[in-house]
Formats: structure tokens, C-alpha cells, sequence
């Protein structure tokens, strides 16, 4: 396949191009669909296969789910401009170390060779979560102290950085478990976690910063009900 491609790629310089010329390019090119989960399973990272209805794959996907909900606060955040500029880094440093957290979900601890562990280990050392609190500390800073339960408000930068905070917390509900049965290392239910603090921190931020009222709680009030006056029985 390799020599097909090469030897395509000079006749499309030498100008020799034609139909068969680039039908063998493309067939040195992998493709997106694989069809190999077209019967409802699909391979885990040491290459066993389950149903995709799985626990792993349940976390997997929330994770991913996550790292999605991130990516779109992270374009909010970068129309908002230059006071949220930190925030963008962070965030999308976050989107890669979640990567990682996939790959260790992926990675059955229970069950898989030396190698793969060590290949896959996520945070070790407690270090991300480390960043993760200097930077919830060093904005919490900034903010004006939470007085009362405030609602999913402030902007569209603030507002998708609290969905993407419901999204960590879910993905973590997910992982806890497996972590507890010890599939998933510990860490990476402690990040989540972690992770959660800071999506909210940075959504009450990115609203003082967009200079926009974060929405207070208010219990409703009961709708009043009129009194009708007793019509005498007769």
C-alpha cells in the first residue's frame, strides 16, 4: 500500500494525474469508519472487546462528552477577549489531560500487562490536581465571596463553563465506581472532582470579568390561592 501511494504521489508531480491515480492515493489513507463495531462492541485499549453498553464505555463516553462541553465554553471564552485569555490556556491544557484520563478509563486496571499501566497512569504524583486548586485559588481571589446558591448565568462564556461543571460531575459518578472496584486509578476520580471546583470557579469568573450579574436563587413563592365563600347547604 505504501509503495502504490509513493509511487502515486510522484506521477501526480510528474503531472501523470488520472482517476486510478487518485483512488490509490486514497487507498493509503486510513479511513474514519472501521466497521468493526457494527455488531454492538468495541475494543478497549489492551484489545479486548465488549458490548458497548459497558460501564467503560459509559465513562468513556461521558468523558468525552466533557472534554466536548469544554471545548465549547473555551470558544465562548476566546469571543469574550483578552480578560479570559488564561482561562483559554487552562482550559484547553485541561481538553488534552482528559485525553490522557481516557486512555487510563480504556486501560482496565484490573486486568492489564505492566507495561500498559505504566503507559497509561494518570497523575501520579497529584500534580494536575495541584494546578488545578492554584488556579481556583488565584481567581477565587478575585471574586467576591458566595453569599447564596447562584443559577447557570452570566454570559454565554460563564454560562457553558457551569454546563461543562454538570458534565465533570456526571463523568465523575461515572468513574467513581470503577475506581472503588479498582479498574480506574484513583486519581482520576479525585481530577474529576477537582475539575468540577474549577468549572465553577471559572464560571463565576468569566462572569465578573464580562462584567455581566450572576442569577441569585429565589425560593418561589407559593401561587395564592382565593378564598371563596361557604355556600350554605340548604
Amino acid at each position: 500500500m505504501f509503495s502504490n501511494a509513493f509511487r502515486s504521489t510522484v506521477q501526480l508531480r510528474a503531472g501523470a494525474c488520472s482517476f486510478s491515480t487518485t483512488r490509490l492515493l486514497l487507498a493509503g489513507r486510513p479511513k474514519i469508519y472501521t466497521k468493526t463495531g457494527d455488531k454492538g462492541t468495541s475494543a478497549l485499549f489492551t484489545g479486548e472487546r465488549r458490548p458497548k453498553n459497558d460501564v467503560v464505555f459509559d465513562a468513556l463516553g461521558t468523558n468525552d462528552e466533557l472534554s466536548s462541553s469544554i471545548g465549547l465554553a473555551r470558544e465562548f471564552c476566546l469571543d469574550q477577549g483578552e480578560e479570559v485569555k488564561g482561562i483559554v490556556g487552562q482550559l484547553e491544557q485541561i481538553q488534552c489531560l482528559l485525553q490522557d484520563v481516557g486512555s487510563n478509563i480504556a486501560t482496565p486496571r484490573d486486568s492489564a500487562t505492566a507495561p500498559r499501566l505504566a503507559r497509561t497512569e494518570f497523575d501520579a504524583d497529584g500534580q494536575h490536581v495541584e494546578d488545578l486548586e492554584t488556579w481556583i485559588d488565584a481567581m477565587d481571589q478575585e471574586l467576591p465571596p458566595l453569599t447564596s446558591f447562584i443559577l447557570p448565568s452570566g454570559g454565554k462564556a460563564a454560562a457553558a463553563l457551569h454546563v461543562a461543571r454538570s458534565v465533570s460531575r456526571r463523568t465523575e459518578r461515572m468513574v467513581v465506581p470503577l475506581a472503588q472496584e479498582q479498574r480506574v486509578d484513583r486519581s482520576v476520580a479525585i481530577y474529576l472532582n477537582r475539575l468540577s471546583d474549577y468549572l465553577f470557579t471559572c464560571g463565576r469568573f468569566a462572569a465578573m470579568k464580562a462584567g455581566r450579574q450572576e442569577v441569585v436563587y429565589k425560593k418561589p413563592r407559593a401561587p395564592r390561592v382565593k378564598k371563596t365563600a361557604a355556600v350554605p347547604e340548604e
